[in-house]
């Protein structure tokens, strides 16, 4: 039997989705693996880019944007794989990653699903990495602020509980949606992801319905990079509209009978920051037509020849830097492009001469 099914769903990522690709080949080249690639009805030849490039994977491409949850269960339901990863395409997997949480489910057979540790593009830690479930008092403590005046809290800052060790593995509650090793008899008892959520809060659903079906959800501190942001486009008004409302429609699911009054208040809550990160939205473009936007300076780059440093190494000297954090740039001679945060450019010739891999920190 196959051992891992790698589900990837795209949009409008190629150069992303190209990168995240070659960090998966260099991870799986001692497991018997599988890789799905969805592609929404991206319009930037995704696919035609692509498959050339990566013949063993099996490409899907969809006629219209099926949304995230439906796109997954496309191809879940084509899959053979033990296990199930369900990945984003703004993603670098470390070579010793997806061997290390297929090893950890061999050896947890309660474990129904794992996630790792996620670094934000300037190696610091993602916080939702690890998250409890969003009951209404932990929803009432992530929007009043009170999560983050008592980070360390087990009461009120349990939605991203830091009081746990980042550098052990520990029991979790919500697994993110960008990097989730499943297991695939999991998956068939509590059932596939649901696909009234189009895009955001179908992680949050499947991991709560996987703790309501007796199974484990696991963080490892095993590193990936997110680059968040570059799968979705959160400036506009439909990023806040979908978001939100998959919020309501979570706590609708599974609350909304039994926390009357304090669903009343989570909902005033969740309309009251939707109005006002939509205000803020709204400014922010007025201030861009208007062409007095604050200045901002670009942050600085640590560059990494990704054809030969090991993506692991690169990811952990990009963890342990010492502040002022640098994000990361990586360079390829393979690909003609250097990736960062901010995007994709063509890499100069005297650049390309003159790419050096960074010293150990």
């Amino acid at each position: 039997m196959m051992k891992l099914s790698i589900v990837i769903v795209s949009y409008n990522v190629k150069y992303y989705l190209e990168q995240c690709l070659r960090s998966v080949m260099r991870a799986t080249t001692r497991l018997q693996a599988e890789v799905w690639v969805v592609d929404n009805a991206s319009t930037d030849g995704s696919v035609e880019y692509l498959q050339t490039r990566f013949p063993s994977v099996h490409f899907v491409q969809n006629a219209d944007n099926r949304g995230f949850s439906a796109a997954n269960n496309q191809a879940i339901r084509q899959s053979q794989g033990e296990y199930v990863l369900l990945l984003n395409p703004d993603t670098i997997v470390g070579e010793d990653v997806l061997e290390g949480c297929v090893a950890f489910l061999d050896a947890h057979p309660q474990a129904g699903a794992v996630g790792v540790r996620m670094l934000n593009a300037d190696g610091s830690f993602a916080p939702e990495s690890r998250r409890g479930v969003p009951t209404p008092f932990t929803s009432f403590c992530k929007m009043s602020g009170l999560c983050r005046l008592f980070p360390l809290s087990t009461v009120f800052g349990r939605y991203y509980m830091r009081y746990l060790d980042a550098n052990e593995a520990n029991r979790i509650e919500i697994i993110s949606g960008a990097f989730n090793m499943l297991r695939r008899k999991a998956i068939d008892h509590v059932g596939l992801l649901d696909e009234r959520f189009f895009m955001y809060g179908e992680d949050v659903d499947l991991s709560y319905r996987l703790l309501q079906g007796g199974w484990q959800n696991w963080y490892l501190p095993l590193n990936i990079l997110h680059y968040k942001g570059e799968s979705t486009v959160k400036s506009s008004f439909r990023y806040v509209h979908i978001f939100y409302n998959a919020m309501l429609l979570f706590f609708n699911k599974h609350y909304g009978r039994s926390h009357r009054l304090l669903g009343l208040l989570v909902r005033v809550a969740v309309y009251g920051r939707a109005c006002l990160d939509s205000l803020l939205r709204l400014w922010q473009r007025t201030l861009h037509l208007l062409h007095i936007e604050p200045r901002q300076t670009a942050p600085e780059c640590v560059t990494y020849d990704f054809d030969s440093q090991p993506v692991s190494v690169m990811l952990e000297h990009l963890r342990i830097q010492q502040a002022p954090r640098r994000v990361l740039r990586t360079v390829s001679r393979h690909t003609g492009l250097a990736i960062t945060l901010g995007g994709v450019t063509p890499v100069e010739q005297e650049e390309e001469d003159a790419i050096k891999t960074p010293k150990n920190h």
